[in-house]
């Protein structure tokens, strides 16, 4: 005779003991520093010094601090210059490598290739191909050109930081076009072919409808990305951020403001709360864009 099965009974703190460890995770690392930071931002605390309150007295002084308009502009330019190229360009890029031929896989590793590589390295690499005697100015002047300060001139050194960005995002988001290519039914595009559509047609017609969530997707992505964006500037601007200044972004600001033995962490927790206001903003307005389209 069998044995019958005995049934626990489940605690009601059973799920919490799952989750606890992320939670506790997420509390250490996400919320108590975001806390913290929100918290600084009505003082005026230095690294080595507690701070007292003072209200809004770190934001009233970001009204009239001028580099903090200069970097507010420079997100905003980079916003502008990254993100529709990361919403186009992936998505043609997806579409040239979702055909099944051979050697295919090797091109789609390639493209993917500058997402893992190091943002350091990058960097680097394109610093050493954009200096006044690097490679690039080398075949120019070779070819009668002349030499151009890409890294010395503050508009070409902010617009050779969004071609790093773009070149640097465009196997990201590919993969992510890919998948939602998958699901598109190829009965679509036969039906489009048979009614006369050519190429291009389909294309705005079955593709771009199809992927449009996916669109929506990745420019919300890519607009916090943009905004956020350190690491191009950081490594080709240097740490002065440009010519006078001129390339830095506000979360360059932030990191320049905030560290040091003399660092204003209250001044900068205020620039850090109004980035993430911002960032937060930027994917309101866009998912509000999207439901506008649908309705």
């Amino acid at each position: 005779m069998a044995t019958p099965l005995r049934i626990r009974r489940q605690l009601p703190s059973s799920p919490w003991l799952f989750a606890a460890p992320g939670l506790l995770i997420t509390g250490a690392f996400v919320l108590y520093p975001f806390l913290s930071t929100l918290g600084n931002s009505f003082t005026d605390r230095r690294t080595l010094v507690p701070g007292r309150f003072v209200g809004f007295a770190n934001f009233r002084e970001l009204l009239h601090d001028d580099m903090f308009w200069t970097g507010l502009r420079n997100s905003t330019l980079y916003i502008a210059g990254v993100v529709p190229a990361l919403v186009v360009l992936p998505l043609l890029l997806a579409l040239l490598v979702q055909k099944n031929i051979p050697g295919i896989t090797f091109f789609r590793s390639a493209f993917y290739t500058p997402v893992v590589a190091s943002i350091v390295v990058v960097g680097l690499i394109w610093v050493w191909l954009l200096d006044e005697r690097g490679l690039v100015n080398s075949l120019l002047e070779t070819v009668g050109i002349g030499r151009i300060g890409f890294l010395s001139d503050q508009w070409l050194l902010l617009l050779s930081a969004m071609a790093v960005t773009v070149w640097k995002g465009l196997g990201y988001y590919m993969i992510i076009y890919l998948a939602a290519l998958a699901n598109v039914p190829r009965e679509w595009h036969e039906a489009a072919a048979v009614d006369g559509a050519g190429p291009v047609r389909r294309f705005l017609s079955v593709t771009v409808p199809a992927v449009r969530s996916t669109m929506v997707l990745v420019a919300a992505l890519s607009s916090v990305a943009a905004f956020k964006v350190f690491s191009e500037v950081y490594l080709m601007a240097g740490p002065s951020g440009g010519p006078a200044g001129e390339d830095t972004t506000l979360v360059m600001l932030v990191q320049r403001t905030g560290t040091g033995l003399t660092g204003r962490v209250g001044y900068a927790s205020a620039l850090s709360v109004v980035v993430f206001a911002v960032t937060v903003a930027l994917m309101l307005l866009v998912l509000r864009a999207d439901r506008k389209e649908e309705s």
